[in-house]
C-alpha cells in the first residue's frame, strides 16, 4: 500500500481522535485514531500539521493509518526524539 500525503483537519486530545484530509482531495475526511500514529511518547497531531498514511475501509469509512507526522513547516521547531523516550509509558486512554 503507497503511503499517500495530506494535513490533519483537526485532532482531539481527550477523545484520541480526529480526522485528515489527503492533499488533492479536501472533501474526504480520514478518521485518525491516535493509536495508529506512528511516534515516540505522547501520541497526538495539530490542525494543519503536514502528515504520511496509508488509507484503509473501516467499518463506518476510510480510515487513516501508520500516521507519520512530516518535517515541521519552516519557521516552526523540529521535535527530536531520544532514545529515553521509549521508556515512557505509553499513551493511555479512558
Amino acid at each position: 500500500m503507497a503511503m499517500l500525503n495530506g494535513k490533519v483537519k483537526w485532532f482531539n486530545n481527550a477523545k484520541g481522535y480526529g480526522f485528515i484530509i489527503e492533499d488533492g482531495k479536501p472533501d474526504d475526511d480520514l478518521f485518525a485514531h491516535f493509536s495508529t500514529i506512528q511516534m515516540e511518547g505522547y501520541k497526538t497531531l495539530k490542525a494543519g500539521q503536514p502528515v504520511s498514511f496509508e488509507i484503509i475501509q473501516g467499518p463506518k469509512g476510510l480510515h487513516a493509518v501508520n500516521i507519520a507526522p512530516l518535517l515541521a513547516k519552516a519557521g516552526e521547531p523540529v521535535k527530536e526524539t531520544h532514545a529515553a523516550s521509549e521508556h515512557e509509558p505509553e499513551h493511555a486512554h479512558a
